[in-house]
């Protein structure tokens, strides 16, 4: 067993999460005086967003220097304490690096662009002309440089110039500055976007947008093998590959061992239950049936082909879970607890953004100037100038902006919920001074000491690691059941995903007379239950230990 497969992955966004300076955005000694909270709850890895030398025009994901710390961040000594500090209480930091792109304020790509015949030339991919792919951020993937009259490819921003992966000195180069980090003691990566890095030779016209064919590009698999070789072999590392428009196969192969690339992968399928007919700015509910169906899926492929999930409700770039998932009135301390259980009880690695931990909810901001997202303000103009009212705009944009999680984490009572003794850079929730690290660490039955159970729990039950994934009650339109099975044993595993009570019942042979049971969470005061037939009360959930006689 890999010592990831029942860790428990801690992700901070350092702009929001605490400003040592007093500043009003969030350093990296910020995070160092957080250890011993994080420590207390349990985590073993710390994935920070990136925090590399960039311009910021994507958040970061335009590294400039892959050897520097933005300045905005700290120092390089700041970030060895932060390593130091963080390896002293059993905690691994998680580098964030973007290796698909750089940012044109890179000296490779300076290089690039001064003529035609500049051996750094090649590190990226330029044409005379271009095709009509897009890219993922609107507009053509192709910009022209006029200095040397050519297109540059840019799948993302157009200060996003993607690398060239064919050209063997790119990839020696990725790989040096990842040993770089892996000698000064980061534990693993967080590789952005990692499955775009193989293009295909000849860039056909496409009547689409060209995803299809740089997807799982045609030499990715041989690219993270190699990379294996020259960074993570023979290195305690943990490895996890965001994964954009993947698929499951290609998932299998990027995370089972014998492949020897990743440890696991993140997808985000699960994530799009609530855009209608695909459309993202929309305010709508979220499909229960296809929510399920796509965790099951993918828990029953992945343990089949022997890969391994990065488990998540959010991130930087997505709504608050209790917001989205739960409830944010009444039901949000239950609510909050139930998609914890929901989630730490599948098969991989949970991740926990910050503040997911004591349940907070999107801000609710009701003007538009309260919100810093440049995806956001561009959908709002976009939308009006296509006579959308403010109005329909607003309510999309409460429920979708990536700012919902970006907020700055809730601390405690002092101003600004001592994230800063400033004016943060964007808002608080007006629920700050109710939702707070400092509120719930003395209250055993707070969502802050839910997760800390959870997280124990995946140490202390080996079922939760390898048990076999069996979903109950597929088409119950409100409640989640599953069993993870191994070794004549089970845990049961129940989830109402709605605020009004309702009645299941399990088929025969989940629940035998005589069986053992052992209440291992919940998030009522509970009893495991005696009957297949069961009432669940709003939001109620409950993981339950089965040994048969």
């Amino acid at each position: 067993m890999h010592d990831w497969q029942r860790s428990v992955i801690y992700q901070v966004y350092p702009k929001s999460f605490h400003s040592h300076a007093g500043n009003a955005t969030g350093d990296l000694l910020g995070v160092v005086d957080k250890l011993d909270y994080l420590q207390w709850l349990g985590v073993d890895y710390l994935w920070l967003t990136p925090f590399l030398r960039s311009p910021q025009r994507d958040n970061g994901y335009d590294i400039s220097d892959y050897y520097a710390i933005d300045p905005s961040y700290g120092s390089m000594a700041d970030c060895d304490v932060l390593i130091r500090e963080a390896n002293a209480r059993g905690i691994k930091l998680m580098l964030d690096i973007v290796v698909n792109h750089t940012s044109i304020e890179h000296e490779w790509f300076q290089q690039a662009r001064s003529s035609l015949d500049n051996p750094y030339r090649d590190f990226y991919i330029w044409r005379d002309q271009p095709n009509n792919w897009a890219s993922k951020f609107g507009g053509s993937a192709w910009e022209y440089e006029a200095q040397t009259g050519q297109y540059y490819l840019h799948l993302f921003d157009h200060t996003q110039a993607d690398l060239n992966w064919d050209n063997p000195k790119v990839r020696a180069e990725v790989y040096a500055l990842m040993r770089y980090w892996r000698d000064k003691g980061v534990g693993g990566f967080r590789l952005d976007v990692i499955n775009l890095i193989s293009k295909p030779a000849h860039f056909a016209q496409d009547d689409t947008d060209g995803r299809r064919f740089y997807t799982d590009g045609p030499n990715v698999h041989h690219y993270l093998q190699e990379m294996h070789r020259e960074v993570f072999a023979g290195h305690d590392l943990v490895n996890v590959g965001e994964m954009s428009s993947t698929c499951l196969e290609h998932c299998v192969r990027y995370s089972r061992p014998e492949s020897e690339e990743l440890s696991m992968t993140f997808n985000f399928h699960h994530l799009k239950v609530d855009y209608p007919d695909m459309q993202k700015w929309v305010r709508a509910d979220f499909d229960f049936l296809a929510l399920k169906r796509i965790l099951s899926d993918w828990q029953v492929g992945m343990q089949a082909g022997g890969g391994w999930n990065a488990l998540f409700w959010c991130n930087h770039d997505q709504p608050r879970a209790v917001s989205r998932f739960g409830h944010s009135g009444e039901f949000r301390v239950v609510s909050a607890k139930m998609l914890a259980t929901a989630l730490h009880c599948l098969q991989g690695t949970p991740y926990v953004f910050q503040g997911e931990e004591i349940g907070m909810t999107n801000p609710g901001f009701e003007r538009i100037e309260q919100y810093r997202d440049v995806e956001t303000l561009n959908i709002y103009r976009i939308q009006r100038e296509a006579g959308v009212a403010h109005d329909d705009c607003m309510a999309a944009i409460r429920q979708k902006s990536r700012d919902n999680s970006r907020t700055p984490m809730q601390w405690n009572h002092q101003p600004h919920a001592g994230f800063s003794s400033v004016e943060p850079w964007i808002d608080l929730p007006e629920n700050a001074t109710l939702i707070n690290v400092q509120n719930q660490m003395n209250d055993p039955s707070s969502v802050l000491h839910h997760y800390r159970r959870l997280i124990a729990l995946r140490r202390e039950e080996p079922l939760l690691v390898h048990g076999e994934y069996r979903e109950l009650l597929v088409d119950h339109p409100r409640v989640w059941a599953y069993l993870r099975q191994g070794e004549g044993e089970s845990l049961l595993v129940l989830n109402n995903f709605y605020g009004t009570a309702c009645e299941v019942e399990l088929p025969e042979h989940v629940i035998t007379q005589g069986m053992t049971q052992r209440l291992l969470i919940s998030n009522y005061d509970a009893h495991p239950p005696r009957t297949r037939r069961i009432c669940l009360r709003p939001y109620e959930s409950f993981a339950v230990h089965l040994t048969p006689l």
